[in-house]
C-alpha cells in the first residue's frame, strides 16, 4: 500500500512522458525484429549448414572466453575488493577503458598487440604460432571485452559481503585462503554466476573488435554477429533476422537468469545482516571435517 501511496504522490506525472519516449527508443526496434521475423521460414534458416556453423563457433569460443574470464576476473575482482588508494583506481582505469572503447579501436588494439607485426604477436610469429585468422583471434577478442563485464559483477557482489563475518572467519582462526574459499565465495556466488552470464552474453554478441582483429572466415572467425553483416551484405534479410532472433532468445535467457541471481544477492545480504555471524560455526565444522580422528 505504501510503494502505491509513494507512486501516486512522490511521482510527478510529467516523468511519464520521457520515460515512454525511452521505452520506445529501447523497446521498438526489438518489436520491429520480431514483427517482421520470417516466422515461417525459421527453422530452415537455422538449419542452414553456413548458420550452424557459425552457431558452433559462437558457442565454443564464448564458452572458453567466458571461462578465462572468470579464471582470471576473479582474482581481479577480489584484489579490487581488498585494494585501496592509487592501486585500485589504477586497476579500475585499465577495467574500464575497454568498456568505453569503440569495438574498432579495440580491434586495432589487438592488432598491434597479437597480429603478426604486434609487440607480443611479432614473438609469436618468430616461434611459428599465428594468432591472427584464427579461432584463437576470435577468443582474444571476446576475453577483452567480456572480462570487463565479469569483474564489476563480481567486484559488486564482493562489495556486498558484509565484512563482519569475514573479520568473524580471521578472529576464529582462519587464513587469508579459508575465508575467501569458505565465506567470502560463497556469499558472493550469485554475482559470480550473473557475471559470468553476462561475460558469455559479451562474448557471444561481439562483432566490431572481431572482423577488426580476427576477419571473416568462414568455420574459423566468422561468428553469428559476422553471419549476420554477411547475409545482409548478400541481400538475405531474412536469415539476417532469423541469426538476430537466435541471438535475442538467448541475451533474454541470459537476462532472466542474471536477474535471479542479482535477487538472490541482494536477500542473502539482508539476511546476514539480521542473523548474525555465521562464520565460526562454519569454519569449525570445515576444521572438524579435515581433523584426522581420534582412537
Amino acid at each position: 500500500m505504501t510503494e502505491k501511496l509513494l507512486l501516486r504522490v512522490a511521482t510527478p506525472r510529467w516523468l511519464w512522458v520521457p520515460a515512454t519516449l525511452a521505452l520506445i527508443l529501447l523497446a521498438g526496434p526489438l518489436i520491429a525484429l520480431t514483427i517482421l521475423a520470417p516466422w515461417g521460414r525459421l527453422s530452415a534458416i537455422l538449419g542452414d549448414p553456413e548458420v550452424l556453423t557459425s552457431l558452433r563457433l559462437s558457442l565454443g569460443t564464448a564458452a572458453i572466453s567466458t571461462i578465462i574470464s572468470l579464471l582470471l576476473g576473479l582474482p581481479l575482482a577480489v584484489l579490487l575488493h581488498r585494494l585501496s588508494g592509487v592501486g585500485r583506481a589504477v586497476l579500475y582505469g585499465f577495467l574500464v577503458i575497454p568498456l568505453v572503447l569503440s569495438p574498432v579501436v579495440s580491434g586495432l588494439a589487438l592488432l598491434y598487440f597479437w597480429g603478426r607485426r604486434g609487440l607480443l604477436g611479432t614473438l609469436l610469429e618468430n616461434l611459428g604460432v599465428q594468432v591472427g585468422f584464427s579461432p584463437v583471434a576470435v577468443v582474444l577478442v571476446q576475453v577483452f571485452v567480456a572480462l570487463p563485464f565479469f569483474v564489476i559483477a563480481a567486484l559488486g557482489s564482493f562489495e556486498g559481503v558484509d565484512p563482519d563475518l569475514e573479520l568473524a572467519g580471521a578472529n576464529a582462526g582462519a587464513n587469508a585462503t579459508q575465508i575467501l574459499r569458505y565465506i567470502t565465495l560463497p556469499l558472493a556466488l550469485p554475482g559470480i554466476l550473473g557475471g559470468t552470464l553476462l561475460a558469455f552474453a559479451r562474448a557471444l554478441g561481439e562483432y566490431g573488435a572481431t572482423i577488426t582483429f580476427a576477419g571473416s572466415v568462414e568455420g574459423r572467425t566468422r561468428t553469428l554477429p559476422l553471419q549476420i553483416e554477411l547475409a545482409l551484405n548478400s541481400n538475405q534479410p531474412d536469415q539476417a533476422l532469423g541469426i538476430a532472433l537466435m541471438l535475442i532468445a538467448m541475451y533474454i535467457m541470459v537476462v532472466v537468469i542474471s536477474a535471479w541471481a542479482l535477487r538472490t544477492v541482494v536477500s542473502r545480504s539482508v539476511v546476514s545482516r539480521g542473523t548474525g555471524v555465521p562464520a565460526q560455526p562454519l569454519l569449525a565444522s570445515r576444521s572438524t571435517a579435515s581433523a584426522p580422528g581420534r582412537g
